[in-house]
């Protein structure tokens, strides 16, 4: 069972878990089909997050709701704000990185330096002791990847992801990680004519169980208030 965060006559909002794709997977039913067989009721997604990947998710209860999501989504309108953690010191503590995304080998994309139509990623960080350092993270367009690419652009490759974090050297052990650790951990927007605010703490994973790890979110509470790069 999975437990909703929210619920109103025209949108839920749920915490996804780790290991689980959206849409149906190899003939394993995903997280919108499961979520419509426990509500007995059809379900319309708005936006996607990776298998891998977990955290807040909203799914329209009409088409016509999911159209004015996917118009706000379109707009840049509903503000995102996800966790991740990296066992590599990024080259800058904060900043933006933008570039456009190319397919790359197998399942992988690339940040290139041309900007025809960019992916738009801003971030801070600080440092979460054993050499590991804590992103905080806003992206403002919603490219496929694009937040597993921009940290590995930046010399920090999300711990546990499977395929940015595993192209070792030659040589060099692979990390082995119990997730994949990023989290979409709040969402603000304006529906209706009224504002809402969700934040859904990580529940998965032992570095982000870890109770140094909570501490470290507190000063972030409110990331719109936060100074964010604009370069």
């Amino acid at each position: 069972m999975f437990a909703l965060l929210f619920e109103n006559n025209d949108f839920i909002v749920v915490c996804k878990p780790i290991s689980l794709s959206v849409h149906c997977d190899d003939q394993v039913a995903g997280f919108a089909a499961l979520l419509s067989q426990q509500l007995q009721a059809k379900l319309y997604v708005v936006h996607r997050l990776d298998k891998v990947t977990s955290g807040l998710m909203i799914f329209a209860k009409s088409s016509k709701v999911a159209a004015e999501f996917g118009a706000l989504f379109e707009g840049h309108s509903i503000a995102k704000y996800y966790l991740a953690l990296s066992d590599n010191k990024p080259r800058k503590k904060q900043g933006t990185v933008k570039g456009d995304m190319q397919k790359s080998r197998r399942s992988s994309w690339k940040l290139l330096k041309s900007t025809n139509n960019p992916a738009v990623s801003r971030f801070v960080s600080v440092s979460a002791g054993s050499g590991r350092r804590l992103f905080l993270l806003k992206p403002e367009t919603g490219k496929t990847h694009q937040l597993r690419v921009a940290l590995k652009s930046i010399g920090s490759a999300i711990i546990g992801d499977p395929i940015y974090a595993a192209l070792k050297a030659a040589g060099e052990p692979a990390i082995v990680a119990d997730r994949c650790y990023l989290h979409a951990w709040q969402l603000s927007f304006n529906f209706a004519n009224k504002e809402y605010n969700f934040r859904c703490d990580p529940n998965q994973g032992d570095l982000f169980l870890a109770p140094q790890f909570l501490a470290l979110l507190e000063p972030w509470a409110d990331p719109g208030s936060l100074k964010w790069s604009r370069a």
